[in-house]
């Protein structure tokens, strides 16, 4: 029989939070409520393959989320009525039967530290221990009252004047012995107002019967549960606040921290500067000495050393090589990348495109699945038009080409190296190594057509 496993409860439908979405599926930060309670569990030591969760309402989307995040080990399990959380454990019986111990854990617990979850599996001796907290406000929590040997849980409305005074409340998480918990799970009823089964009953029962019961502080920060949008947002606060910490005391300079938002993902390295008004979202690498300016998004994005980012720049899922420069007002997306000391200025635009090393496209340019090799000038207004109302194609610009102005590459279309363009030409042939492409009418001046226009206007013949 195994030691330990760990049941997460998420099959609630969280009706406070008004939402089609479930509960354990809302964001904080870019990660689902559910994911930090998954990862606190893994990372206090606990396998995968010994962590169960357990899916209710809205269980399908839940389900599908946990299979793409996490390891194929992790257990899904089904309540498919929801009857309250003893009702929850009973329906997990058949798994965590196989353990000698298990811990219940709520899944809208997101503050959860691992370090604290470590001490909790260590210290554990009693046939069931419950978790509590010192709560500033006790508010309508049920109360812990502890015996010589026991501890017991007194709900606010049957508290009495002084009971209620006591500020150690209960934070709805449990771990059982095993055969303790299967002595008592059967006789937990439902006879109450909302006919469900309360998972504290089980440390009642147990009481009764002589079990050995207590109860583990944590913090309160820790154990506070999310039931609607403002404690959403207050989680948030409170998880924003640890990265922001963590990345401070590791090197990262942040001018107005408590502007920066960073996944907890994200991954920074010592030098970096951080201005106000930055997101860096899913899996973003910044290197040593880069500079984010204010106002720019990243997501997924792969930041090389001494990289620049001006301002207001949004970059998804492409990589800036070392030394290279973005910004401001930039977009660059879909898998594009710039080589080293490459740049991409304002209002430019680029997907699915490679900028070669020491290449420009300084302004005003969309460049979209094309490959620019080095040394390439892109001038202002040019675009490629990569798009036949069917198939996207490419453009190749190969090394040390000069683009002049409002230039047109009607792709597919090949530039090798040393070619260029004039000013306002629409290429659609590719330009031989060395020569100049020209793709525009000859200019025809027409002479005195402002006076005559002028006449038309005013009504003269």
């Amino acid at each position: 029989m195994k030691n330990l496993c760990v049941l997460i409860l998420a099959a609630g439908k969280g009706t406070r939070m008004k939402s089609a979405t479930p509960k354990v599926l809302h964001n904080i930060l870019d990660r689902p409520v559910i994911d930090y309670v998954v990862s606190c569990v893994i990372d206090a030591g606990v396998s995968p393959e010994d962590v169960a969760v357990l899916v209710g309402a809205g269980g399908e989307l839940v389900e599908e989320h946990l299979r793409e995040k996490f390891p194929t080990e992790l257990n899904i399990l089904w309540q498919r009525e929801q009857l309250g959380t003893g009702h929850a454990v009973k329906s997990a019986r058949e798994w965590w039967s196989g353990y000698e111990n298990l811990i219940v854990l709520n899944g809208d617990v997101p503050l959860i530290a691992p370090e604290s979850l470590k001490s909790f599996i260590a210290s554990f001796s009693n046939d069931c221990t419950v978790i509590s907290f010192m709560a500033d406000d006790p508010k309508q929590y049920g109360r812990i009252i502890r015996g010589s040997d026991s501890v017991s849980i007194v709900e606010f409305k049957d508290a009495s004047e002084d009971q209620r005074k006591i500020r150690e409340v209960n934070a709805g998480c449990y771990a059982f012995k095993v055969s303790s918990l299967e002595k008592v799970i059967d006789l937990i009823k439902n006879d109450n107002a909302q006919h469900e089964y309360y998972l504290p009953d089980a440390l009642s029962l147990m009481n009764e019967q002589g079990l050995r019961t207590g109860a583990f502080i944590f913090s309160e920060e820790e154990m506070q549960g999310i039931n609607n949008h403002a404690e959403l947002a207050g989680a948030t606060k409170v998880i924003r606040e640890r990265i922001i910490a963590k990345w401070l005391d590791e090197g990262v300079r942040m001018i107005d921290p408590d502007s920066v938002y960073i996944s907890p993902d994200a991954r920074l390295s010592r030098g970096v500067v951080i201005m106000p008004n930055v997101q860096l979202w899913g899996e973003t690498e910044i290197g040593e000495d880069a500079y984010i300016g204010s106002g720019s998004i990243l997501t997924n994005a792969k930041i090389g050393r001494n990289v620049q980012i001006i301002a207001y720049a949004v970059i998804e899922n492409s990589e800036l090589k070392d030394s290279s420069k973005a910004g401001p007002f930039c977009y660059i997306r879909e898998g594009s990348c710039l080589e080293q000391r490459a740049f991409a200025g304002k209002f430019v635009e680029l997907k699915k495109s490679r900028i070669g090393e020491n290449s420009k496209v300084p302004h005003l340019s969309y460049m979209g699945d094309a490959t620019l090799g080095h040394d390439v000038n892109i001038g202002a207004g040019s675009i490629t038009c990569n798009y036949d109302g069917v198939h996207k194609n490419k453009t190749f610009i190969g090394n040390n080409c000069f683009i002049g102005s409002d230039t047109m590459f009607v792709a597919p279309v090949e530039l090798a190296d040393g070619a260029a363009t004039a000013a306002g030409s629409v290429i659609t042939q590719a330009v031989p190594e060395n020569s100049l492409g020209v793709g525009r009418a000859r200019q025809t001046n027409i002479k005195d057509w402002s006076k005559k226009r002028l006449k038309q206007s005013k009504g003269e013949n």
